[in-house]
């Protein structure tokens, strides 16, 4: 990562685009008309983190609070009230993960066509209303419609947000903005278990059961977000209206100098995503991210019941749940920024599978509720910044929103697998659940293994110049073992056309 010991200004980046190069080619810049020297780099990505970070977490924090919210009603007796069996129960899980998957993928390439600021409050908007309608269904069918609907508005968010995110920060400092967006989702965890608690105590209010109280009072809350999001959510950094033109300018340049080409707009062609469908990276990607997100979905829905089975009742299980929490989102902030500064995403999303997995050895092989505790710590660490390393290995601005999308809903459908492994007959142990889990885990041990030495292998091979392109404009590039790696009129054509295949592109390891 690029240190510097004083705030750079927007010539600084400015001279950096201009000569951002293959060879001694330089590239066109954006707005080569506009004057830039007056912006101070520094203080204008403290602006934009600002606009952005603080509410789109708040965002992710009410998805993951809606979503999992259901884990809390249960401890409010949800399945006796809607005459409801265990194995019903599950199924009202796992619905919701099939429509999430489903609508991820198109979900992104709406949000890429239309303004963020209109479809993310859409989405916001129309899921708080099936949240809230979770609390006034009377039987197991409608509470399934819900989760399905549910699923299918919630779907957007997380891909949305994560693609959204690449199109405003360099690959060095995107993640650990995306950690602390993910973070919202560890933040909702413990505030989910005071909220249900202190919901709890509208029990009999209206006529209605605690854990309907739960579902109308956060649908409500989700509900006004979505309103106000539309006024809130910024659109893209070429149209933002928060920053000023000469803002505007130096953000594009930034990304274009780090090998963000498609930054300053990209048309949609039906290739972009076929280009993302036959890229290797795509499909290891997928398998990584199972597994880092069905033991999080397994933890977050099942983690009430597990304490409560421990020995403890419904409200203080839900309080237990606080401390885990919190540390969860400081290790997941902490990773992120310590990922960033050091560029090696790989070998931390490795190193903390391992510790994920001796967190599930443990909790297979305790018979102590105080020692079961302690390994659910250890599973905290499984929480990946695998969604940032996939996004910095990913340029197009289409193929990243689709691969992005593809990444996170094989890793969401296989939610719907976390919401059947820990059945009633397993308690208090849950042996066949953990066991699970710990599979899971092996498989994203594997996955990023191959990918971390497949990523390595290629920029050894890209230094090595086995991938250069012709360039009809720069004769040193004239060399027949070139041909088959394809010629172009200019540079700019190549990276255009490749992507994150051109030969000057390095991937992150």
């Amino acid at each position: 990562m690029e240190k510097r010991t004083s705030s750079p200004t927007a010539s600084d980046t400015e001279k950096s685009v201009d000569a951002h190069e293959k060879g001694d080619v330089k590239v066109q810049v954006y707005n080569a008309g506009v004057d830039v020297s007056g912006v101070d780099e520094r203080k204008l990505i403290r602006k934009i983190d600002y606009a952005l970070i603080p509410w789109l977490s708040f965002l992710y924090l009410l998805s993951f609070l809606d979503r999992t919210s259901i884990g809390n009603a249960k401890l409010y007796h949800l399945e006796r009230d809607l005459n409801m069996t265990d194995r019903q129960y599950l199924l009202t899980l796992t619905i919701f993960f099939f429509s999430y998957a489903i609508f991820e993928v198109p979900s992104n390439v709406f949000l890429k066509r239309l303004r963020p600021s209109l479809w993310l409050s859409f989405l916001m908007l129309f899921w708080g209303v099936m949240m809230t309608l979770q609390g006034v269904v009377r039987n197991f069918p409608q509470l399934m419609a819900m989760r399905w609907l549910l699923g299918m508005f919630e779907a957007g968010l997380f891909p949305g947000v994560n693609y959204y995110l690449s199109c405003w920060y360099k690959r060095s400092e995107f993640g650990l903005r995306a950690a602390i967006f993910f973070s919202a989702a560890t933040v909702s965890g413990a505030f989910g278990g005071l909220l249900a608690a202190a919901i709890s105590k509208m029990e009999g209010i209206g006529g209605k059961p605690a854990w309907a109280w739960i579902f109308i009072l956060e649908g409500l809350a989700t509900i006004v977000a979505g309103v106000a999001s539309f006024w809130i959510i910024q659109d893209f950094p070429d149209t933002a209206k928060f920053l000023t033109e000469a803002e505007r300018t130096v953000v594009i340049r930034r990304l274009q100098g780090d090998d963000q080409f498609s930054a300053a707009g990209e048309n949609f062609r039906f290739q972009y995503i076929l280009k993302s469908l036959r890229d290797w990276k795509t499909w290891i990607g997928m398998c990584i991210y199972i597994g880092c997100d069905m033991p999080l979905y397994a933890f977050s829905l099942f983690l009430p019941t597990i304490i409560n089975q421990l020995g403890y009742t419904a409200t203080p299980a839900n309080l237990l749940t606080v401390p885990v929490y919190t540390f969860a989102c400081i290790v997941t902030c902490g990773v992120g920024f310590i990922a960033d500064r050091l560029g090696r995403r790989g070998y931390f999303n490795i190193g903390f599978l391992f510790i994920g997995a001796a967190g599930y050895i443990i909790l297979i092989s305790s018979r102590s509720a105080a020692l079961s505790y302690f390994a659910v710590y250890m599973h905290l660490w499984n929480i990946s910044s695998h969604p940032s390393w996939v996004s910095n290995n990913v340029e197009g601005s289409y193929k990243r929103s689709v691969s992005l999308a593809m990444v996170i809903s094989f890793g969401n459908i296989n939610g719907a697998v976390s919401s059947n492994v820990y059945r009633a007959n397993d308690r208090p142990w849950y042996i066949l659940g953990h066991g699970l889990v710990l599979m899971y885990i092996g498989i994203g041990i594997i996955a990023s293994t191959t990918y971390l030495l497949y990523l390595k292998r290629e920029n050894a091979i890209r230094d090595r110049g086995e991938r250069d392109e012709i360039i009809e404009n720069q004769p040193e590039t004239h060399d027949a073992k070139n041909e088959k790696n394809g010629r172009y009129a200019t540079i700019e054509e190549a990276k255009r056309r490749k992507g994150d295949k051109w030969s000057g592109y390095r991937y992150t390891v």
